[in-house]
């Protein structure tokens, strides 16, 4: 199970911290990402933590966003500053081993200009 937090309405500039709780599997062992979807669009890599502990950003996330997890509380982080219009969308957490691969019900943040 994966549980977002932390969406809503923020101002041009802002700031919000998303956060997704992991239960249910062994988290150490996943590559955890945020995905998001604009509305209208279709739903896009924002940044990976790999279960090697490596990140990786889009190109739109890099020097503006920060991902972090920590593994003994079971958590996914997601730091996003001088947020944008454009940056409105659902964010989802999604876990990924193999094959195996697991969605949170997404969280809403909105970005007025």
């Amino acid at each position: 199970q994966l549980v977002e937090s932390g969406g809503g309405l923020v101002e041009s500039g802002g700031s919000l911290r998303l956060s997704c709780e992991v239960d249910g599997i062994v988290f150490s062992f996943y590559d955890m990402m945020w995905y998001r979807q604009p509305p209208g669009k279709q739903r896009e890599l924002v940044a990976a933590a790999h279960a090697d502990r490596t990140t990786n950003y889009e190109d739109f996330a890099k020097a503006r966003f920060v991902v972090s997890r920590d593994n003994p509380k079971k958590t996914l982080v997601l730091q996003m500053n001088s947020l944008q219009p454009e940056d409105t969308a659902v964010y989802y957490c999604n876990a990924r081993q193999c094959h195996t691969t697991y969605w949170g019900q997404g969280v809403q943040v909105v970005v007025s200009s």
